[in-house]
């Protein structure tokens, strides 16, 4: 009988086996080579974290202002009154700040007006502060509109703000690589 020149093994000296595993159903196919992952954060860690820093003070402002906007509607426009700085009130008492009928309060400034001003200026960085926070993060555009509209509804910029801070906190040590560097 002539010597066979296999091994003992057969299956392990297969080229198609690894190792003598399997039931010789298993190919050695050579892997796909990886893609490199994806970027998944327009941003640095830093530049995120900045962002975030940013929005959150302007949506606590935000909120406050908007508290005192609603507060200044419901006193205008509910009860007549107007909250005046300085001037004469109608029976000669002299005014340094407070609540009095409208047109009741002579060269007084009507502070009620420049609340409505500097809230609407709040808003605008407001807005600004989370688009580039929203654009950092790769977020879809249904964020944006969250966050847009956490400045105009009262109490919540700061429910908004809450959430919004914990899901970029997760995001982040989620994804520690995916940030962009330089």
């Amino acid at each position: 009988m002539p010597e066979n020149p296999v091994s003992e093994n057969p299956a392990s000296d297969h080229p198609t086996q690894r190792d003598g595993a399997g039931s010789g159903s298993a190919s050695a196919v050579p892997a796909a080579p990886q893609r490199p992952k994806k970027r998944r954060f327009a941003g640095t860690v830093d530049q995120i974290s900045g962002s975030l820093t940013f929005y959150k003070i302007f949506a606590f402002v935000t909120g406050i202002m908007l508290l005192i906007l609603v507060a200044k509607m419901i006193m205008d426009y509910g009860f007549g009154y107007e909250l005046y700085a300085g001037g004469n009130t109608a029976d000669g008492a002299a005014n340094t700040l407070g609540f009095h009928p409208k047109d009741s309060v002579v060269d007084g400034t009507g502070i009620s007006y420049w609340v409505a001003v500097v809230h609407g200026w709040i808003y605008v960085v407001y807005v600004i502060a989370g688009f580039r926070l929203w654009y950092l993060m790769s977020w879809k555009i249904g964020r944006l509109i969250v966050i847009v509209l956490g400045g105009v509804v009262p109490f919540l910029s700061f429910i908004v703000e809450r959430k919004i801070a914990g899901e970029v906190r997760r995001e982040i040590d989620a994804n520690p690589d995916a940030a962009r560097r330089y």
